[in-house]
């Protein structure tokens, strides 16, 4: 069972049981060291090394002990384990000095101190380094425990943020559904069974390509293009020569990575305001180059545009349907590509409604830069 509970913040406590045997080695026999050192300095024979070595050893000991008395306590309330680790630090003070001083007057027997003189000066030095140790060993594990809570928060951080993009890809409006499988249950009623078949064929293709895909996950534009290929086909066997759509992809940026059905909202936004509510329907645009070291994608239409004061067109009632998708298009933009990117609207003076979203060139194969990727 690992000394250290928590789990670690770097690579150096990866094996925490590890990290403590390193550190409880290094640190006693630099102890020591420093104990040694210290004494020849002050001209004690080669002898006085082996009260020291003993004392090193059972300090070393000791400490073990109190490690896992203090692995039991530091979860318990903060009155109790500081009450419990001070007295037993107490008593092995008394314990480490009483041995120190057994051992100096066995290989010094003639000396002038008494007993007491040399556990009196024993508690000091043996007390002053349990202390050190202790203070180190609890300071340690609070690091530790406060490393632990940051990863914890971010991690629910990244949960939360993958959750929000779970939501914000799948919400397809119902409407688009409930549109399609009408016209298909018209088509049925009719005994056109070909357009019938043919409309839930892409429907389906659609569908699975909706539901395979990880929320999180980016795609190629290519893919992403092929997709509103198959949306816009659904959408003109019901709107027949009123939807216009016009596709300019330069293939230089058909590799670039996006999230995933990004750009079917806006295209959806654009059959609603602008091809629905004119007889005459209206042409969509979608073109994307290279602009510079980014990728600039344009939906735009030849509709009336939206209103100023966000009314639906088809009934003049107001609505935030097209505020919201604009919104989760910003935000999924943000979580893909951070501050590198573009998100505009335009309205045209004489209508149309234009869309220009720009964000790095990623070719499929590289890392992404946001918390969306596959």
């Amino acid at each position: 069972m690992p000394l250290f509970r928590l789990s670690s913040p770097g690579p150096f406590f990866d094996n925490k049981v590890r990290a403590f045997w390193n550190l409880q080695i290094l640190g006693w026999a630099a102890w020591l060291g420093l104990r040694g050192v210290s004494g020849l300095a002050n001209g004690q024979p080669l002898t006085f090394l082996i009260p020291q070595t003993i004392s090193a050893i059972t300090g070393f000991s000791l400490s073990l002990i109190l490690a896992v008395c203090y692995r039991a306590l530091i979860s318990r309330r903060p009155l109790l384990m500081w009450g419990v680790s001070f007295g037993l630090s107490g008593i092995a003070t008394a314990l480490w000095a009483f041995i120190d001083a057994w051992v100096a007057q066995i290989q010094n027997p003639n000396s002038e101190a008494g007993f007491t003189s040399l556990l009196l000066g024993a508690v000091y030095i043996d007390a002053t380094s349990l202390a050190a140790w202790s203070a180190l060993y609890f300071a340690i594990n609070y690091f530790l425990q406060l490393e632990e809570q940051n990863d914890r928060v971010i991690r629910l951080e990244a949960q939360a943020a993958s959750a929000q993009l779970a939501m914000l890809r799948y919400q397809l409006n119902p409407h688009f559904l409930f549109n399609t499988l009408n016209s298909i249950s018209t088509l049925v009623l009719l005994k056109q069974t070909e357009p019938a078949n043919a409309m839930l064929s892409r429907l389906s293709a659609f569908l699975r390509y909706t539901l395979a895909n990880e929320p999180t996950a980016q795609v190629t534009l290519a893919q992403e293009i092929e997709t509103l290929k198959l949306y816009l086909d659904i959408e003109k066997m019901r709107f027949e020569e009123r939807l216009r759509p016009h596709f300019a992809i330069d293939p230089v940026v058909a590799r670039a990575r996006l999230p995933s059905l990004l750009l079917q909202p806006l295209v959806e936004n654009a059959i609603k305001y602008a091809v629905t509510p004119q007889e005459d329907g209206a042409d969509i645009t979608i073109s994307a180059q290279l602009a510079g070291q980014n990728v600039r994608i344009t939906v735009s239409d030849t509709g009336a545009g939206l209103p100023a004061d966000g009314a639906d067109p088809t009934t003049g009632l107001a609505t935030e349907s097209t505020g919201v998708g604009l919104a989760n298009i910003r935000d999924r933009l943000a979580q893909a590509f951070g501050d590198q990117h573009r998100f505009d609207t335009q309205r045209g003076a004489d209508g149309g409604f234009t869309v220009i979203i720009e964000f790095p060139f990623q070719p499929d194969g590289q890392m992404t830069i946001g918390t969306e990727r596959t």
